[in-house]
């Protein structure tokens, strides 16, 4: 009498190809809906962003529109009080201490960077969010200005002549 213990190559072979269909099926999809959940979190970042902007004026109409994402984020320390340095309107990630002046804040697979109008009060700015890795964290730019208008564009960085998102 034969006993069978465990199984053949080609039971093995069999199982390891039907994994790999499922994982060739699997996978482009999962890349495909990451990259819709950054667009997305870029989306509404960028509409945090203008949000801040526009508090931050309001509060401190002297100065207008904050310069950077620097400082509208907490500043170096959780525990400072908010200021016109540091207006903890944004989180440490988003306002983070490296977005001074044109440097760039990254969070979910997007860089986001403030381009400051001229004069004091300060009465324009606009937001970039650029995609880290173009067709693998996202497949979109954006931007947005004091008008509160987020546009996209796929080829490019975005301006205010790109179509807005609806």
């Amino acid at each position: 009498m034969n006993k069978r213990n465990g199984f053949s190559l080609i039971e093995l072979l069999i199982v390891v190809a039907i994994i790999l269909v499922i994982a060739a099926i699997a996978v482009p999809s999962f890349l495909h809906s990451r990259m819709a959940a950054n667009e997305a979190s870029a989306a509404g970042s960028l509409h945090n962003i203008a949000t801040a902007q526009v508090t931050y004026s309001l509060t401190y109409p002297t100065l207008g529109f904050a310069p950077d994402l620097n400082t509208l984020g907490p500043g170096p320390t959780t525990t400072a009080t908010a200021s016109s340095s540091n207006g903890q309107m944004l989180d440490s990630v988003l306002g983070c201490t490296a977005g001074v002046g044109t440097a760039s804040c990254q969070k979910s697979g997007y860089n986001f960077n403030i381009t400051a109008g001229a004069g004091i009060p300060l009465g324009s700015y606009s937001v970039n969010a650029n995609p880290v890795t173009l067709g693998q964290t996202g497949q979109r730019y954006f931007y947005t200005d004091s008008s509160g208008l987020i546009h996209y564009n796929t080829a490019q960085i975005a301006t205010s002549a790109d179509q807005p998102i609806q």
